[in-house]
């Protein structure tokens, strides 16, 4: 029984190199690729955060105007702190006094880093006395912005969203 010649029975050490150059070329051509794809993930859920806890935070002051939260000579109406909108306040037309809770719990910024840090110390606060191209903290919460230093897919800052 005949075999063959020598180079008919496997691959010659140039088509192993060959081989194995344009897999590396693919691979090196999809990391790029799979990174983008992470950064809009991580983009996407931190629209839609700022966007539930806006939605929150409008909610409670809708409340407030509407007299069902109690006013103070100074208040503005926003929460006092973003714990306010996940723990409740107090609802002043309820004969029980039930609590007006807004979120159940308190998304993350998914931008920030440190898996430790309670979720409402991963978020910029502004106040409503804050202009808005400084943003500061307050007596109240009127807007929350990501603390992200780095720049979005769209070419705008995290903290300008």
């Amino acid at each position: 029984m005949n075999l063959g010649s020598k180079s008919e029975r496997g691959f010659t050490l140039v088509e192993m190199v060959m081989t194995v150059a344009i897999v590396g070329v693919l691979a090196s051509a999809a990391m790029p690729l799979a990174s983008l794809v992470s950064q809009r993930s991580k983009e996407q859920e931190l629209r839609q955060s700022l966007l539930q806890i806006r939605e929150a935070i409008d909610a409670h002051r809708r409340d407030f105007d509407a007299g069902r939260i109690a006013k103070g000579t100074t208040d503005s109406g926003y929460p006092k702190t973003l714990k306010d909108l996940t723990e409740g306040v107090v609802d002043q037309t309820s004969q029980k006094k039930k609590r007006l809770i807004y979120l159940r719990r308190m998304p993350r910024d998914p931008l920030h880093m440190d898996q430790s840090v309670p979720a409402e110390q991963t978020w910029g606060l502004r106040s409503y006395e804050s202009p808005p191209d400084e943003p500061s903290s307050g007596n109240d919460v009127f807007d929350v912005y990501s603390l992200n230093k780095g720049v979005g897919l769209n070419g705008i800052s995290y903290s300008k969203w």
